[in-house]
């Protein structure tokens, strides 16, 4: 009887033990990759509407399989990498036709965006494969009759016949760091997303390509090291605030003539941030722009009569984003998103210069997503239930009808098929990991394609709190934030505050929606005993254009007063200590911890600032005078809220980082600061990451940064 007491005294003790939740390491962040819930990615529906593709790889072999949409179930396997001998796969592409399937292999970054790669023309119906180029090349696309492939090689423009491999040079005077044909220099790439910059027309007998003369932009350099006795340089073309851009000419190609033209357009514009062939051939839309980005004209031109009418012109006080939410339709008309009346929203237009608004009220769409034109509707995502929400609808062009389609409060991403019959909607909120559904175009969930159940259970041993989202009032404007409190949160208890800013214009961090690693290594530092906070600042999104435009002229001023501000109210609070408050931020969030740590050095004690921005002198010309025109017309709005021109207010703990070969934001930005400071004898810690680019990640990078910042924090908050 004593031994079984002794046993039940035993297993009772245990039982809490063998309870206890885990705490997150950052092993298990950074080294083992603990947090990544599954996806359900590489979804690519065929022209029938009724399939969709997707590339399933595994250790011996990768697998282009095609799926049925009305209930997910495998129809048959398309392309078998085991079948040939190619290197492994990073992306393909179908030919209209949908008969072949372009393989890039052996892909190597260039830029954020652009790559080059050897690409592989595999033949669905012969069950061939021959290689397009020994070369890499660059934006290998399809013609619209598949026996063509026009791609980008030493800044040039070539087709090539897939048949008898006859290759066609339609530019010769591309040469690097002087002219490029057919892809975009560095700036258009980065802040105008455009990245191939040639486009078929939908006959497939011309092709519109721009031109880019950087001949009078100036270079910028990096040093890249790489274990080398002596260092090489990379020397690319980089336009900076008030310096001069490119030189860009679109013009048109004609296959059957071997011909190219220029295309006139009527004005000279500073940008093109935009071409696309309308449903006629022979007609094509371009995007024209000023340098102040506040005036864009919608241009029509006719290549067969060489003639060009702008159709029609928006301007703004402040300045205009460029988009993609532009469809042609049957019906001579076309669908177009505006800000024009404070948020932005769906016009139909039509060629006559006449518009209709589509959608309305006083919140955003975000994303639009087809028009079923046999049903006369359309679908889009807008923040109808909540700037932090993402919500899908429905709504019939004819009589203004409208229907959610979304059933959960939170982030719904969505890929539609080709004739919108179905769609894949990915859901998660800020505390819940995505789960993957296939819908009709009703709304009808058909399938659970992956509802991430192994990985939430694998969570639940893991000692977490839910984020909490709240708004916060300050001058005059209601700032959305979220909070993460320690799991054994104690109110009467006194607790540091870590805030995390992004800030950027048209930004936003507070979604509901789930966070990936970041999410959990803030729960991290919360088991840690510390208050996790991130406040969306004035200019950021999802609240109309006043809200987002407002710091028009002044980055950084009010975002730093609205992140000020907040700190002063979470000191309030009786669980936070108002004498250890830090904050910290990547890029553009960079250079807000740096201005809170300057401007707001009563309130904030520690800052990391990680590849900031510390001057927009330094920084391109597209993306900052945008927002602040030139410094030659606006002296003051760079000046004044530069974090170099502020560092003799630094009280607290600064942490800068820098990757030396951040060919986005340079690594100038960072020795400038550390000069000012050393002139005002401020005392900081610097780690510069050799070679590394503007994400800092590769190897045991992250694993390390992350190490050093969580080390910096737990030493000096």
């Amino acid at each position: 009887m004593k031994k079984i007491l002794i046993i039940i005294l035993s297993l009772l003790i245990a039982i809490p033990m063998f309870c206890q939740k885990q705490d997150i390491t950052l092993d298990d962040l950074w080294k083992n990759y603990n947090f990544y819930p599954k996806s359900f990615s590489s979804l690519n529906s065929m022209n029938d509407g009724e399939h969709y593709v997707r590339m399933i790889s595994s250790e011996d072999q990768q697998k282009i399989i095609k799926y049925q949409f009305k209930n997910g179930k495998q129809v048959k396997v398309l392309f078998k990498s085991k079948d040939f001998e190619i290197p492994k796969i990073i992306s393909y592409k179908f030919s209209d036709n949908e008969k072949q399937i372009l393989l890039a292999t052996k892909t190597e970054n260039i830029y954020r965006y652009s790559k080059r790669s050897i690409y592989y023309v595999y033949d669905i119906t012969t069950n061939k494969i021959q290689k397009l180029n020994d070369e890499k090349i660059m934006h290998a696309t399809f013609s619209p009759d598949g026996k063509n492939i026009a791609y980008v090689l030493n800044n040039n423009l070539y087709t090539q016949n897939i048949k008898t491999q006859n290759i066609t040079q339609i530019t010769n005077d591309g040469k690097k760091n002087h002219i490029i044909n057919g892809a975009s220099d560095w700036v258009y790439e980065e802040e105008f997303g455009l990245v191939r910059a040639f486009e078929w027309s939908p006959d497939g007998k011309h092709i519109a390509y721009y031109k880019f003369d950087e001949s009078n932009v100036k270079e910028f350099s990096m040093d890249l090291f790489k274990a080398n006795l002596y260092p090489t340089q990379e020397v690319f073309k980089y336009p900076k605030a008030g310096e001069e851009n490119s030189v860009v000419r679109i013009y048109s190609y004609n296959l059957k003539k071997n011909k190219s033209n220029f295309i006139f357009t009527q004005k000279d514009y500073e940008y093109y941030p935009r071409i696309k062939w309308t449903n006629n051939p022979n007609i094509l839309c371009i995007y024209g722009m000023n340098r102040h980005q506040n005036k864009l004209d919608f241009i029509l031109a006719n290549i067969e009569k060489e003639n060009t009418r702008i159709l029609f012109t928006e301007q703004d006080q402040y300045f205009i984003d460029i988009h993609d939410n532009l469809t042609f339709l049957p019906d001579n008309n076309f669908i177009w998103t505006s800000e024009k009346n404070g948020f932005n929203h769906i016009y139909l237009k039509n060629f006559d210069g006449s518009e209709e608004q589509i959608t309305e009220g006083n919140w955003e769409v975000t994303a639009f997503d087809g028009v079923d034109s046999d049903n006369m509707q359309i679908y889009y995502r807008s923040t109808e239930e909540g700037s932090i929400n993402r919500t899908l609808y429905v709504q019939n062009l004819i009589t203004g009808e409208k229907r959610k389609l979304s059933t959960q409060l939170g982030n719904n991403s969505v890929k539609f098929s080709k004739n919108l019959k179905y769609y894949v909607n990915i859901y998660s909120n800020a505390n819940t990991a995505p789960y993957y559904t296939l819908h009709n175009s009703n709304g009808k969930e058909l399938k659970v394609l992956e509802d991430n159940n192994e990985f939430n259970k694998e969570i639940e041993k893991f000692n977490l709190s839910n984020k909490e989202f709240l708004t916060i009032k300050t001058d005059d404007a209601e700032l959305n934030a979220w909070i993460i409190k320690p799991s054994n949160f104690d109110s009467n208890k006194k607790y540091p505050l870590y805030m995390f800013v992004y800030g950027g214009p048209g930004s936003q961090q507070v979604t509901n929606s789930f966070g990936w690693n970041n999410y959990y290594w803030h729960q991290m530092l919360a088991q840690q005993g510390y208050v996790i906070a991130c406040v969306d600042n004035r200019g950021t999104g999802g609240k109309g254009a006043e809200f987002k435009k407002m710091t028009y002229k002044e980055l950084g001023k009010y975002e730093t007063i609205d992140q000020i501000n907040a700190a002063k109210y979470f000191a309030s609070l009786e669980y936070i200590d108002e004498k250890r408050i830090g904050i910290q931020g990547w890029s553009y969030g960079g250079y807000m911890s740096s201005l809170c740590i300057t401007k707001g050095a009563d309130i904030f004690s520690l800052a990391v600032a990680i590849a900031p921005v510390t001057n927009w002198r330094y920084y391109d010309n597209i993306y900052t005078e945008r927002y602040m025109q030139t410094p030659q017309e606006n002296q003051s709005g760079y000046d004044d809220n530069s974090p170099i021109n502020h560092v003799e207010k630094l009280k607290g703990h600064y942490l800068l980082i820098h990757g030396s070969a951040d060919d986005n934001v340079h690594v100038q930005n960072t020795y400038e600061m550390v000069s000012a400071l050393v002139k005002e004898n401020k005392q900081f810690e610097l780690f510069i990451y050799p070679d590394k680019n503007h994400g800092i990640y590769g190897g045991n990078t992250r694993y390390h940064l992350y190490k050093k910042i969580t080390n910096f924090i737990l030493k000096n908050l």
